[in-house]
């Protein structure tokens, strides 16, 4: 018996064979380019390969002026660092490759090629040979069903192996016939060998390839424990007395079902984001000396000149020429109201035509654009790799200790009882020091932070960021949308001029007329009658109510105001609200000590107005998007630990750069993608909640790990003395994740203490 030299997979005959004509050719692409070492080097095994499925030839592909083409790709089952590195290394050696990376913190990998000489569905069909699945950027992932069959057969043994487990210690008390109880063990015995030898091999492989390179893993006394559990299991069996099978079983189960549940959460949320935020209107309508034509909009070049209308997406960036209108660029600008434009007004990709017909003469199109630029910057912060956590890197000495001990129990009590007494100590040492707790002080803990923020408002993408806003110390908040409600909202005005202004605005649906509407409807003002009203684009309304002519148009920032035929004059000031909560929040956030800054691409005037009634000091106005991101980046290389909380695609660069980025719900897709966490509600409350989860969760984990720790000295200590069976072991070893489970539950708890502080 023998193990696959490319993806483990036991097979019998030589020594040097392959369980498949894929993993061969696997094997001979590896060596072929020179990356032997990758078999020595490996931490995992990669799955079997499979052919490249789907279409290719659809796939988007960028094309760049020296005649290259570009794309990126998913790629599945990137099970560690060695199968990034022979997957990169790989495309970068088949011919016609110009550039290839791969990430696998994304799981992304980045293709530029000369279409002469190889093509997409080549280099789709050398990651396949590998092992790995590749798929288009947002197509659905495929499950990894090696892991899923594997954790389908161990729970179905548990479960099994269990009911005969629970039937033999109950005839200790209650009396079965011997031949019954044998009948039981063979049938365990039966149920754990495929567990055992099958089922557990990622934790053998995992082991193995630690081994090779010098490293202890966490994975090495998994394997071992499996292996001592299964070898007293047979000959348990075969001696006529009971095994410990159902604790193998049990342990194989839960720790496969871990790695399938970390593997299938990873990196969705960013992949998602970089497909939306780089999109743009499919199409355009673009002048020639024939006419209009409708083009896509990647053929878009600078100097063409486009048509657009109400309601339409600007797909470039360009200058007006011809034609009056409003544009709304609150999601890149964070203008809380539409911008009047007229000729020689620049716009922008990704902006909406509120009101007007425009000609606009194309600047930068395609990858040039303020929108596209925008998404290169998620794709590269997106790319950043997770720091280790703190039970990896306590896992190796613990994991060294654990087998030491081990080692001098089973010499020790070799020499005083024997073989079979060594074995019986050994194997209660390595199961009841099993650092299952260890790794599941921090998941469960944080799981349960997840949830006491997500009933809060709060949803989290992960683990990660939630413990990450322990380390925060600036918390930077985008004005529009974020710390205020991001529509026009009118702050003062006499009910005689509201009244005249609502009726002119009857029947508008620009933003103003809404916000007027709707003081009128608070006010219980009834709207009177207008006649011959004429609309503006860019310049206001007009029209007759109580017979004198009525002309509402804009005033000083912020005002509009209202003027009739008789030189009467009235203003309304419009603003946008804050948030109810954000000045209570804002002086919680700094009574933990927290930096509070408020970032916004609207006028200093009114930010500062803003900042004003929030009690927030440091204020940036006029930053558009890559001016937050510079801001993010000036204050981490300073050495601080930001989180930006924001509504606006004009955020997403930020956020995603961001220690911890947060993102409004009602705000755009893209930035609610990329965001690290989602407010619910229109609140900040909920952003306070996070920070008082994650105080919770690390205290929570601190706490569990050095019971686990604690509770596991004391376990070895006493196996190590032959005071705990291998039985007694097998009862004890779900008691440390036991302890670990109560320890979260009290997260809740110190939340809601928090609260009522």
């Amino acid at each position: 018996m023998s193990a696959c030299l490319h993806c483990g997979t036991a097979v019998e005959g030589e020594t040097e064979a392959f369980c498949c004509p894929g993993c061969a050719m696997a094997y001979e692409i590896i060596r072929g380019v020179g990356l032997s070492r990758y078999y020595a080097e490996r931490e995992a095994c990669p799955p079997r390969p499979e052919p490249a499925s789907g279409s290719w030839d659809s796939i988007p592909l960028e094309t760049g002026p020296d005649g290259s083409v570009a794309t990126r790709l998913v790629i599945d089952n990137l099970r560690c660092a060695s199968c990034v590195w022979v997957t990169e290394a790989v495309l970068q050696r088949t011919p016609g490759v110009l550039g290839a990376t791969v990430s696998y913190a994304t799981g992304r990998a980045s293709l530029r090629w000369d279409p002469a000489h190889t093509s997409l569905a080549v280099l789709a069909g050398r990651i396949a040979a590998l092992g790995y699945r590749p798929r288009p950027l947002g197509a659905a992932a495929t499950p990894d069903r090696d892991l899923t069959v594997r954790l389908g057969v161990a729970a179905f043994a548990a479960m099994n192996i269990m009911l005969l487990a629970i039937s033999v210690y109950a005839g200790w008390w209650d009396g079965m016939e011997p031949r019954w109880a044998a009948v039981f063990r063979w049938a365990t015995l039966v149920l754990a060998t495929p567990v055992a030898l099958w089922c557990a091999q990622p934790f053998f492989a995992g082991a193995i390839a630690a081994l090779r390179q010098g490293r202890i893993h966490m994975d090495l006394p998994i394997a071992l424990a499996v292996a001592l559990l299964y070898g007293h299991g047979v000959l348990a069996t075969l001696s006529g007395f009971d095994g410990y099978l159902d604790s193998l079983a049990m342990l194989v189960t839960l720790l496969l079902a871990g790695r399938m549940l970390e593997g299938r959460g990873r990196r969705h949320a960013a992949e998602a984001a970089l497909a939306l935020a780089s999109s743009l209107p499919a199409t355009a309508r673009r002048e020639t000396a024939d006419g209009l034509e409708t083009v896509p909009a990647g053929e878009l070049r600078a100097g063409d000149r486009i048509d657009l209308g109400s309601g339409e997406e600007i797909p470039a960036d360009g200058v007006v020429l011809e034609g009056v209108g409003e544009v709304r660029m609150a999601l890149l600008t964070g203008e809380s109201a539409p911008v009047a434009i007229g000729p020689g007004s620049q716009v922008v990709a990704g902006a909406i035509v509120e009101i007007g017909a425009l000609t606009v003469a194309v600047e930068q199109a395609g990858d040039d654009t303020l929108l596209r630029r925008m998404a290169r910057q998620l794709g590269v912060a997106a790319d950043r790799g997770l720091a280790p956590t703190l039970a990896d890197r306590i896992a190796p000495r613990f994991t060294l200790a654990t087998l030491l001990a081990a080692a001098v129990t089973a010499l020790v009590w070799w020499r005083i009882g024997g073989g079979a007494v060594a074995l019986a100590h050994t194997v209660a040492v390595l199961v009841v020091a099993c650092p299952c707790a260890l790794a599941l002080s921090q998941p469960l803990a944080a799981a349960a932070a997840l949830g006491a923020t997500a009933r809060r408002g709060l949803m989290l993408r992960s683990a990660e960021p939630l413990l990450a806003l322990g380390e925060i110390d600036i918390v930077a908040l985008d004005k529009t949308g974020t710390v205020t409600g991001g529509t026009p909202t009118v702050i003062s005005g006499a009910d005689d001029a509201i009244r005249i202004a609502a009726g002119l605005e009857r029947y508008s649906a620009h933003p103003i007329a809404r916000a007027l509407l709707a003081e009128a409807a608070a006010r219980r003002i009834p709207l009177p009658a207008a006649h011959e009203v004429v609309e503006v684009p860019g310049h206001g309304i007009s029209g007759m109510v109580d017979a004198r002519h009525w002309t509402l148009g804009a005033g000083e920032s912020g005002e509009i105001c209202l003027a009739d035929d008789r030189g009467d004059r009235s203003i309304i000031r419009l603003g946008d609200r804050i948030r109810d909560d954000a000045p209570r929040i804002v002086a919680a956030l700094q009574s933990r000590g927290l930096r509070v800054a408020l970032l916004t691409g609207d006028h200093a005037e009114v930010a500062s107005a803003v900042a004003v009634q929030c009690g927030i000091t440091e204020v940036v106005a006029r930053c558009g998007p890559e001016g937050k991101a510079e801001w993010v980046r000036a204050r981490q290389a300073e050495g601080h630990q930001v989180l930006l909380a924001g509504d606006g695609i004009n955020d997403g660069p930020a956020l995603a750069l961001a220690d911890v980025g947060i993102a409004m719900g009602s705000g755009a897709a893209a930035t609610v993608l990329v965001a690290d966490g989602v407010v619910g509600y229109p609140a900040l409350g909920p952003v306070l909640a996070g920070f008082r989860a994650s105080d919770a969760a690390r205290c929570a984990i601190g706490r569990n790990q050095r019971r686990s720790i604690g509770y596991n000295v004391l376990a070895v200590l006493a196996a190590a003395l032959g005071l705990v069976n291998p039985l007694v072991a097998a009862v004890l070893m779900p008691l440390s994740s036991g302890m670990v489970i109560w320890g979260a539950t009290g997260v809740e708890r110190t939340v809601r203490q928090k609260e009522e502080r």
